[in-house]
């Protein structure tokens, strides 16, 4: 690669177009002025933006995504001794909320072509389990939605409550309907490389059964009902600062259209070819949150990308009944596609704010794979 073409990064975060930078210094120059830094008015309000653009009837804004999935499994009841279904190629944050309950996390096997989990896979599953799980957790994993509907049945005929893991997918749809509106209970990041990230830490709950969003917010300030006065098990401090909050509001009107920019991308890349196969297609139902790749020739291709300067990453290597979680049995879990996932997937250049240019490099460069 001549020296004089600067490489493709695979994020980055300093292209905030210069008028959405303006908006997000006043954003935060008002917030500054006005002396109210946590759970203020900018807090209040995005949580009732955030619902109206779900289609849901309560938002409830944490400190941080984990802490979202945390507090959204004790809401439906999990607790020590209990198990919480979901998949293990996502990058164990739904099994580290899980264990910090006290909960067991297990697993269920994916689509080799969706990388989700299916209804047969959880039926699976289910099957081979001696307890019924408390929760199951659907991860809409590299922003497209699982076949949710199908799966909050399975998982409702069998008496289990429904977690939906929108982190990488705010803002995908089935028609008209968000994801994360189809279980009992769903959770969001904002982790600044999410699609809608703040410049900081940041999570919410949201779902339309009031009394469980009335627990998060309980839960989130010490387990308060009023001021000083706990009412509610498994109080903690999990709160959103007005800086993140009034950041997001400046944010979320934009989100569609950097989503739909997401997608063309993405677009382009698929008809680029080559010996790596795109895992998703762009559609209303994927966010395009990462452009993800199979390769039995994985760490061969992704040398060959980088000699073009072409940045990628792998999203997500351990799966998490590989991990070696403290305090945690082996696990002797048959999930032999997961297990294949994790040795065949990278992840190539994926952002809004990507050239023309850029992206028609990430083409070539995938083709000549």
């Amino acid at each position: 690669m001549p020296d004089t073409v600067s490489p493709v990064p695979f994020n980055d975060l300093s292209r905030t177009p210069a008028a959405r930078a303006e908006e997000i210094a006043a954003a935060i120059s008002d917030v500054l002025a006005s002396g109210w830094y946590v759970m203020g008015p900018q807090h209040d309000r995005l949580q009732v933006e955030l619902a109206e653009y779900l289609g849901v009837s309560d938002a409830v804004l944490v400190g941080n995504g984990t802490d979202a999935l945390e507090l959204g499994l004790a809401a439906l009841g999990v607790a020590q001794g209990d198990l919480v279904l979901t998949a293990a190629n996502a990058g164990a944050y739904t099994s580290v909320a899980t264990r910090l309950l006290g909960a067991t996390p297990v697993y269920a096997d994916i689509s080799a072509e969706t990388m989700l989990v299916t209804p047969e896979t959880l039926e699976e599953s289910l099957a081979r389990l001696d307890q019924a799980p408390k929760a199951f957790v659907i991860t809409h994993l590299y922003g497209a939605l699982a076949r949710v509907e199908e799966l909050v049945a399975v998982a409702h005929r069998h008496g289990i409550a429904v977690l939906e893991d929108c982190a990488q997918s705010i803002g995908a749809r089935f028609g008209a309907r968000a994801g994360g509106t189809f279980g009992d209970i769903a959770t969001t990041s904002f982790y600044p490389t999410k699609n809608l990230g703040a410049l900081g830490d940041g999570g919410a709950v949201f779902t339309d059964r009031p009394e469980l969003a009335e627990s998060v917010r309980r839960m989130r300030q010490y387990g308060w009902d009023s001021k000083y006065h706990v009412a509610h098990d498994h109080g903690r401090n999990s709160r959103m600062d007005e800086m993140q909050a009034a950041i997001l509001r400046v944010k979320l009107p934009h989100l569609d259209a950097a989503n739909a920019r997401r997608r063309e991308i993405h677009a382009a890349y698929e008809t680029a070819g080559g010996a790596a196969t795109l895992v998703n297609s762009a559609s209303g139902s994927f966010n395009a949150h990462l452009a993800v790749l199979t390769s039995e020739s994985r760490d061969r291709h992704r040398l060959a990308l980088r000699e073009r300067g072409i940045g990628t990453d792998v999203h997500y290597p351990i799966p998490d009944h590989r991990q070696s979680f403290p305090g945690a049995p082996a696990a002797h879990l048959e999930l032999p596609v997961t297990d294949w996932a994790a040795g065949v997937v990278f992840s190539v250049p994926m952002f809004p704010e990507l050239t023309d240019d850029e992206v028609s490099r990430v083409c070539d460069a995938l083709a000549s794979l």
